[in-house]
């Protein structure tokens, strides 16, 4: 008898709780703005490139539609961090002579958040999201290795905000 009663609890129960998982954005947010990212280095092309990019695919991804800072749900915003430029890989050169770089590297850091808006929350945010582009240094430019470095620092934001739903 107490098999069956407890059963029943657990049936009565149930039907009052259920569980949803989570999704992002919240149900309440239909759109967003993108602010210009703040930038901390001597690259200036990087704010309005990373901008461009951000607004072009964040809110789509995120399935929000994009409006002005004053009308939105939610914004995103963030700052630049770090851009460099490295040689990961080069030939060292013979005695005397500089070693020669088969491929450079375009490295960038961002610091990044997205604010809802209605309820005055940080949805997520990350204060290091990195992304590297590569490109060689005999017959591509470095702007090759920075597109490649936004695409995909962009694509770590909307997994980022995603993955912590």
């Amino acid at each position: 008898m107490r098999t069956i009663a407890l059963a029943l609890i657990v049936v009565a129960l149930s039907g009052c709780y259920s569980f949803r998982a989570g999704s992002f954005p919240p149900e309440h947010i239909k759109t967003i703005a993108v602010l210009p990212f703040d930038n901390e280095t001597t690259r200036f092309e990087l704010s309005g490139e990373i901008y461009d990019e951000v607004l072009r695919n964040v809110p789509r991804a995120l399935g929000m539609r994009t409006a002005g800072e004053d009308i939105a749900d939610a914004i995103v915003r963030g700052s630049i961090t770090r851009y460099e430029v490295v040689a990961p890989n080069y030939r060292a050169g013979a005695e005397g002579q500089a070693a020669q770089v088969l491929q450079r590297q375009v490295n960038i850091m961002v610091s990044v958040e997205i604010i809802d808006l209605v309820e005055n929350v940080v949805l997520w945010e990350d204060r290091s999201v990195a992304a590297q582009g590569t490109f060689l240094e005999a017959s591509e430019s470095e702007e090759v290795g920075r597109l490649e470095a936004i695409e995909l620092l962009v694509q770590k934001i909307v997994d980022g905000a995603q993955s912590n739903w």
